[in-house]
């Protein structure tokens, strides 16, 4: 009965490490850097959240965290209806400029989500925003290292 090689996985942010017996497989990953679209976009969100009056807006860098944009901007209004209104000129402001924006929730004016490709904006009232605590969750520090043991075949 012969025993099988221990494989261990070694994963962070930006890397993959396999290895198996002699065998030893590494594949790199960079986070991308931000493109001045991509700070075009942010700038033009914060600027509109600014004019509008939106509460705390705060952004977070989602480079390396995840696939599903590169910013994260969250704010409040003081209202459903302030939520909304800001939301419907913030679309309205990106689409003038030829940015595709999608919305979700702007019926009801809880918690609004607009998807602008390498920016999400979540417009909140301030009691939803602070059940829901997405800065918290976003901005946790990833684990520099963390190694797996994998059983062998």
């Amino acid at each position: 009965h012969r025993l099988a090689p221990k494989r261990v996985a070694r994963l962070n942010a930006r890397s993959f490490s396999l290895s198996t017996g002699g065998l030893q497989i590494t594949r790199n990953r960079r986070a991308p850097e931000p493109k001045a679209d991509d700070q075009r976009t942010l700038k033009l969100i914060l600027e509109s959240l600014d004019e509008d009056q939106a509460i705390d807006p705060t952004t977070i860098d989602l480079v390396g965290k995840s696939l599903i944009a590169d910013h994260m901007v969250v704010a409040s209004g003081r209202s459903n209806r302030h939520v909304a209104a800001i939301a419907d000129h913030l679309a309205e402001r990106l689409k003038a400029l030829g940015i595709q924006v999608r919305v979700e929730g702007l019926p009801k004016g809880d918690w609004v989500l607009l998807d602008c490709g390498d920016a999400i904006v979540h417009l909140f009232r301030p009691e939803i925003r602070d059940y829901y605590n997405l800065e918290k969750m976003w901005s946790a520090a990833l684990p520099d290292e963390s190694a797996t043991v994998l059983p062998g075949p």
